[in-house]
């Protein structure tokens, strides 16, 4: 087999700057020209993974097929590439460290001291070479997470430097960094660049690509003092201009050639011909979208919107199918009364109750779904948002008014949900979840149904608590229905309102397994629904 090309990814001057989209986008360029790509995320936290991160402080954390739990910009790269990751291609610090370690405990260093060079650099360099030996992809570009010159990032940058000088030919390296603009002078400034690609130099890499994001367009003056003064080729002095839309940038990196650029750095000849129309074609008809829909998410980390991430995205992939422009109206369920829900929500044709874990919000969220359910909005719960349509039904409708969580209310007298049975004897916390992909069946009269298309259905789960089956004939006596069971455990996956134009509650995540090119049939069917709430 012939051996993957490899493509580093780094960030300078400052973060956020968005090295996971410019990675999907280029991903996304040698993928259309017919390449099999994956992008590797390193990511230089001491947590194993994400999973018991606080969204504040990570944003969402994204589930894989196979159960991992992960940086959100793995959602990124599945929805630019229309592939699915794994557990192979997110890295941290804290799970390199702790494969060392426990191979230390074990002997297999046979006495030698073990230190960050070369042990835990080795172990980087392994992780990044499993993409190759075991999916065999043709290239892999590696998304190294942090700001060159942090502590944090040190080890993943001597990796790097290893790297490419074991593999030559077969690694390029783009520079990701910010130009400031000065409006009191109006002029962009080179210098944090300078420093920054210095900073890597220190560390015995040169960058091939420098990919400048910036406010404004780039003079030839500009990029050529940038290639003297960084040591690389003026044509691979790339502008990343702000877009509208992440989906822009594909296109934008396209005009610039940075996959031209870099297929030469990596020794790729006669470079294969790019097919993107079907993209261009979708992202004109969210450019140019005429109806117009409102969309609430409720949820307790609203401040943060990467928290939920995944969902604002699969909501705009069924836009730009549909050719909607679309409004996210972010509700914080904290903030939320019975006196001012109906001003919340007043300008929304549909509302989606975000997942989340805890009570704190659990009330709002609950008086909004009785809200919408009264009032027929259209309605998607999603994990903890389906786990409250069912206690606000049992409540308010079922006549039982303590219906409670054992996540919220542990000795709830009415524990319409609770934990599931393999979940019982779990005391750690860290990617101990019913995670990943599991089986749901549909009943075929239902919304889920119409929406799928199939009764057979895959879907990625992150939850420990279920709807409790000892309460289900009370809800379907009362005009709730289970409508999708996973039949190997016998658990609730969809539920659905009787006499509502559109009320669904999943126990999965149907946002991660939406990309750009094909949106997810719930999202698409709950915003068709609101094009009707007018």
């Amino acid at each position: 087999m012939a051996q993957s090309k490899f493509i580093f990814v780094t960030g300078g001057v400052a973060s956020s700057l968005g090295k996971g989209i410019i990675a999907a986008a280029l991903g996304n360029l040698f993928q259309s020209r017919g390449y099999k790509t994956t992008i590797l995320k390193l990511d230089p936290y001491l947590n194993v993974d994400p999973g018991t991160l606080n969204p504040y402080e990570h944003g969402e954390c994204y589930v894989t097929e196979d159960g991992a739990e992960t940086d959100l910009d793995l959602g990124h790269y599945e929805r630019f590439l229309n592939r699915s990751t794994s557990q192979l291609n997110n890295v941290t610090t804290g799970s390199i460290y702790k494969t060392v370690i426990e191979r230390e405990r074990k002997g297999d260093f046979l006495g030698k001291t073990v230190q960050v060079i070369p042990h835990i650099t080795d172990e980087i360099k392994n992780r990044i070479t499993l993409l190759e030996t075991k999916k065999k992809f043709k290239i892999i570009i590696v998304e190294i997470g942090g700001t060159v010159g942090d502590i944090e990032s040190l080890p993943y940058i001597e990796a790097l430097r290893q790297f490419k000088l074991e593999r030559k030919n077969d690694v390029s390296v783009i520079h990701l960094t910010l130009l400031p603009f000065l409006s009191t002078t109006g002029e962009i400034k080179t210098k944090p660049t300078q420093h920054s690609v210095k900073t890597m130099l220190q560390s015995g890499v040169q960058p091939d690509v420098i990919v400048c994001r910036t406010e404004h367009t780039l003079s030839e003056s500009i990029k050529r003092k940038i290639a003297l003064f960084c040591n690389v080729d003026f044509n691979a002095v790339i502008e990343s201009i702000n877009a509208k839309t992440i989906y822009q940038v594909p296109l934008l990196m396209m005009g610039q050639n940075l996959d031209i650029v870099v297929a030469k750095k990596i020794g790729i000849k006669n470079l294969k011909s790019l097919d993107i129309s079907i993209w261009k074609k979708r992202l004109r008809k969210l450019q140019n979208a005429k109806i117009k829909s409102t969309i609430a998410i409720v949820g307790k980390y609203v401040e943060l919107k990467d928290s939920y991430k995944s969902i604002s995205e699969s909501l705009i992939h069924a836009s730009a199918l549909l050719g909607v422009e679309l409004t996210i109206q972010w509700v914080h369920s904290g903030e939320i009364t019975t006196k001012n829900v109906h001003n919340k929500l007043l300008k929304c044709q549909g509302v989606i109750i975000a997942p989340g874990f805890g009570k704190r919000g659990l009330s709002g969220k609950i008086i909004v779904t009785k809200y919408v359910r009264e009032k027929n909005i259209p309605f998607l719960g999603i994990c903890l948002g389906m786990q409250v349509a069912v206690i606000e039904f049992a409540r308010n409708v079922c006549g039982y008014p303590l219906a409670n969580s054992t996540e919220m209310h542990k000795n709830t007298p009415q524990p319409f949900i609770d934990l599931m049975h393999t979940q019982k004897t779990i005391t750690n916390k860290g990617g101990t979840m019913r995670l990943g992909t599991y089986r749901c069946k549909i009943s075929k009269d239902s919304i889920a149904y119409r929406s799928y298309k199939n009764q057979n259905i895959v879907e990625r789960h992150r939850h420990r608590y279920e709807l409790n089956n000892l309460y289900k004939n009370i809800l379907i006596e009362n005009g709730m229905f289970i409508v999708g069971v996973n039949e190997e455990l016998n658990l609730a996956e969809i539920i659905e309102i009787k006499d509502h134009p559109w009320f669904v509650g999943v126990q999965f995540h149907p946002e991660y397994q939406s990309s750009f090119i094909h949106p997810h049939p719930l999202f698409i069917s709950f915003l068709k629904s609101t094009l009707l709430n007018k």
